[in-house]
């Protein structure tokens, strides 16, 4: 009898996690190394949220709550969903976990059965595929292109439906493409939702603060309202408010999913860090100026990046309307030899180059489902960027 499950002999480790870990070790053994792999601010949690946490420690907040998500933060959610997104929500229909990720894989353990299918459009977050895996379902791909800007099509997603499918997950600023969906982008996609009765969507907002060039953020529920009772809206403190070791995701929708989710999470982790949970009620319902501040810097860093990528030969790299990425195309660097004879074959081989020559640690494009590209994650300061850049400038440089 075998001791592993059969349903994780296909699910990978996560290749960012696994990027971080490996510059951290060639750090830590002297090498000189540049990281680009984390999705991760690089600014500190405001210090009015730090200090609700210590407030919070003082005045003896550090007993279990209730399994999905204390009363407060759950009234803070909800404000947020209403005052921001348009999007009225009951305690009921509202969840807490242990950052977005739970969130996620919840949802997918509450609702799929074997068959099941979820649609993802691709390139895509790293762990929507092996989530589904574990839960059961069948991943279904869309795929999009640079030329489309990343973004799937009315009639990609028409295409791509079929009877067993049961989710899309739709991810808007996206990781790691940073490509965002207009209002009238979401519109198309509602229509054809519509048409479809059985597909809900599980929409992850992650990056919804962070996106430039007076691009307007919105929503599937908010654009589409006839989907309502079919969409989990997914959100965190993570990115936003730089809490990502705080572990705070949230979701808002039907009802019985929600509560189907919340059972779940009272058997596996019960309730998130209550500590992390009275901070997250302040970074929701606290001062708010300083979001648009760093997004700010982040479009500054972003149009640095992509003007130095496009001067590197054979690197193609658009510019994105969010989150904190850019996903250049190496297209033009398919085939071409390394100073000691390597081919470059692969998006994984040029990524591999990149760390062992230049000392630069990205992500390949093959981990996020679409080569060949890599990802670069500009959430660190300009100074660093700026070296990064150049020294992927003269690995491609090298090659010949």
């Amino acid at each position: 009898m075998d001791l592993l499950a059969r349903t994780l002999t296909s699910v990978k480790p996560s290749p960012t996690l696994a990027i971080v870990a490996r510059a951290a070790e060639l750090r830590a053994a002297g090498r000189d190394i540049i990281s680009l792999g984390a999705g991760e601010p690089d600014f500190d949690t405001p210090e009015n949220v730090k200090e609700a946490a210590i407030e919070a420690i003082r005045r003896g907040d550090t007993k279990y709550t209730k399994s999905d998500g204390t009363p407060a933060l759950k009234e803070a959610v909800i404000a947020k969903f209403k005052r921001e997104n348009d999007l009225s929500y009951s305690q009921d229909q509202v969840i807490v976990s242990n950052g977005g990720k739970q969130v996620l894989i919840n949802a997918l353990m509450a609702t799929l059965n074997p068959g099941d299918e979820v649609l993802i459009p691709r390139p895509y977050w790293v762990s929507y595929p092996d989530m589904v895996l574990i839960a059961g379902g069948v991943p279904r791909f869309i795929d999009s292109s640079l030329e489309t800007g990343f973004k799937i099509t009315p009639q990609d997603l028409e295409a791509a439906i079929t009877p067993k499918t049961k989710w899309l997950i739709f991810n808007s600023p996206s990781n790691p493409s940073g490509a965002a969906y207009s209002r009238e982008d979401i519109r198309g996609l509602a229509d054809v939702l519509a048409r479809h009765p059985q597909v809900h969507v599980l929409s992850d907002d992650i990056y919804e603060h962070i996106s430039y060039g007076g691009f307007e953020f919105t929503t599937m529920a908010q654009v589409a309202p006839e989907l309502y009772d079919r969409v989990l809206t997914m959100n965190g403190v993570s990115k936003a408010y730089a809490m990502t070791g705080w572990r705070i995701g949230y979701a808002g929708g039907p009802e019985k999913i929600v509560r189907t989710m919340a059972k779940l999470q009272s058997q596996t982790t019960s309730n998130p860090c209550s500590v992390s949970q009275a901070a997250a009620v302040e970074a929701l319902n606290g001062p708010q100026g300083f979001i648009a501040e760093r997004a700010a810097r982040f479009e500054e860093r972003r149009n640095m990046v992509v003007g130095l990528l496009n001067e590197a030969p054979g690197i193609t790299c658009p510019v994105p309307d969010g989150a904190f990425y850019v996903y250049p195309s190496i297209k033009g660097l398919m085939g071409k030899r390394t100073p000691d004879g390597k081919v470059i074959e692969s998006d994984l081989d040029f990524s591999t180059y990149l760390l062992d020559t230049q000392g630069v640690a990205a992500v390949h494009g093959e981990a996020f489902g679409l080569s060949p590209h890599f990802r670069v994650s500009y959430a660190t300061s300009l100074d660093v960027l700026r070296d990064a850049c150049i020294r992927i400038q003269e690995a491609c440089k090298a090659l010949v």
